[in-house]
């Protein structure tokens, strides 16, 4: 199983830490939350991948 970090999800959908905040805090966004270990917060690929699916589903 993969997990990306924080930065690495910032750099994959290119946004800042805010708007990483805000999607994590908008519940109608429904993005994946982390899960922390020390401290460090890490993005499952699986649900990101999941996530982007859904959305491209609901865009269409």
């Amino acid at each position: 199983m993969e997990y990306l970090t924080a930065s690495q999800v910032k750099q994959r959908y290119k946004i800042s830490e805010m708007s990483l905040w805000r999607w994590l805090h908008n519940e109608r966004m429904d993005f994946p939350k982390p899960i922390v270990i020390n401290r460090i917060r890490r993005f499952k690929e699986a649900d990101l991948i999941a996530w982007e699916r859904k959305g491209a589903t609901e865009a269409a």
